[in-house]
């Protein structure tokens, strides 16, 4: 009993699995991030790009 729990134990702290997850979650947290402040920062401008196209068909 106690080898198959030794066996069962090594091979938890073998697995990368959890690791990967983690890794997955910063990269996903990271792009977030980085839309997040890229659009930010590129708001006002976009607002005003889609106001000028709103206007121009307006006036079609």
């Amino acid at each position: 009993m106690g080898f198959v729990v030794k066996q069962l134990a090594r091979k938890f702290w073998k697995s990368e699995d959890g690791a990967t997850a983690i890794e997955y979650g910063l990269i996903t947290a990271l792009i977030a991030l980085s839309i997040i402040t890229t659009l930010q920062l590129l708001g006002p401008e976009l607002v005003r790009i889609f106001q000028i196209i709103v206007d121009t068909l307006a006036s079609i």
